[in-house]
């Protein structure tokens, strides 16, 4: 699961990411606004993660960039800035959480995993019911089938978690390259591979292919 993280203090910087991938997370770590514009127009993320003081561009004017996209990932502010003014600002261009520096890492902990709770709808206890009998766990990764685990790769999990997101739409194959692979060079061949690898674990019909839209999970309404 990919988190984007935005703040320019190296060691901020440097022991949240680590932290989060502590816990099992991805993490993009970036020091100004307009690389990590380049990251979210580029990338699916799970969760921002942005500070406002930083340089080029600031955390309030990404957020406005993100919303002309029409980008509904979750956004967590964490900044000294937490005066009423700036607090209106942010909520008002759609940020869900704010978390005021300094702030301890396990603070941070609980608040990443109640935006993915309440965003996705999911914890580590709860599941998303697909067809046929599976489960899937969205946090932890954990793939069911009858109340039976199937084991899977962390890459496998991280393709199923990324089509569960956008679940019931095709993904076109490069759309699963820049993501799941992080836009590392893969061919697709490959990818087509690990696709074939969980088909064999689960079903042919697990994951839905159609010749030029590319690959989706179902998830009956």
């Amino acid at each position: 699961m990919k988190i984007l993280l935005l703040e320019d203090d190296y060691n901020y910087n440097e022991s949240i990411a680590e932290y989060l991938e502590d816990l099992g997370f991805q993490v993009d770590s970036f020091y100004d606004g307009e690389e990590a514009l380049d990251a979210i127009v580029e990338n699916s993320y799970y969760l921002l993660i942005l500070d406002i003081k930083v340089p080029k561009l600031n955390g309030h004017e990404l957020i406005k960039y993100i919303n002309e996209m029409g980008n509904k990932t979750p956004i967590l502010i964490m900044t000294s800035l937490v005066d009423i003014d700036n607090m209106t600002i942010g909520y008002e261009l759609g940020c869900d959480d704010y978390l005021k520096k300094p702030f301890e890492l396990k603070e941070l902990e609980l608040r990443v995993n109640q935006l993915i709770r309440s965003k996705y709808n999911t914890d580590k206890n709860s599941t998303y019911k697909l067809k046929d009998g599976y489960t899937f766990e969205f946090i932890s990764g954990i793939l069911r089938k009858d109340d039976i685990e199937i084991e899977l790769t962390s890459k496998e999990i991280e393709l199923v978690r990324f089509l569960i997101k956008n679940a019931n739409c095709y993904c076109e194959i490069e759309n699963l390259r820049e993501n799941v692979w992080e836009g590392k060079e893969i061919h697709y061949a490959d990818i087509r591979m690990y696709i074939s690898k969980i088909r064999v674990k689960t079903s042919k019909e697990f994951i839905v292919s159609s010749r030029g839209l590319g690959y989706k999970i179902e998830i009956p309404s």
